[in-house]
């Protein structure tokens, strides 16, 4: 994905997505992991109903966050979760091409949570 200043419809402008059910997205803007970015490009709220329309159910990215990192009402948070999308974080997708593969990311059983770390892993189909 080239570098925006927000993660919105537009870009995914011509690319299909119907019955995609995990959607995958490798911005590159989060370069050294071993630092915590300063700035993220955050995810546009209306990205949500548009990707559940879509048939989207989990959301991945390369990023820290899917909102602003000092948001503290968390938009695409909650509409992402509003809309049945589930959001995986922090994915390192280097090397990754654009393709089919099978995702399994498995959390911790973390009582009264409202996320959990995983370690998520792909493997490409065919």
């Amino acid at each position: 994905m080239d570098a925006a200043e927000s993660i919105g419809i537009k870009a995914f402008e011509g690319i299909e997505l119907t019955g995609v059910r995990r959607l995958l997205v490798a911005t590159g803007q989060w370069k050294d992991l071993s630092r915590f970015p300063e700035w993220i490009p955050p995810v546009e709220p209306d990205l949500a109903p548009f990707l559940a329309n879509k048939g989207v159910r989990l959301l991945g990215l390369d990023l820290s966050s899917v909102d602003c990192l000092d948001s503290k009402e968390l938009p695409a948070h909650n509409k992402l979760s509003g809309c049945g999308i589930h959001i995986l974080e922090g994915l390192v997708l280097d090397g990754l091409e654009p393709g089919l593969y099978d995702l399994a990311a498995l959390p911790l059983a973390l009582e009264a949570g409202d996320g959990s770390p995983v370690r998520a892993v792909v493997k490409k189909k065919g």
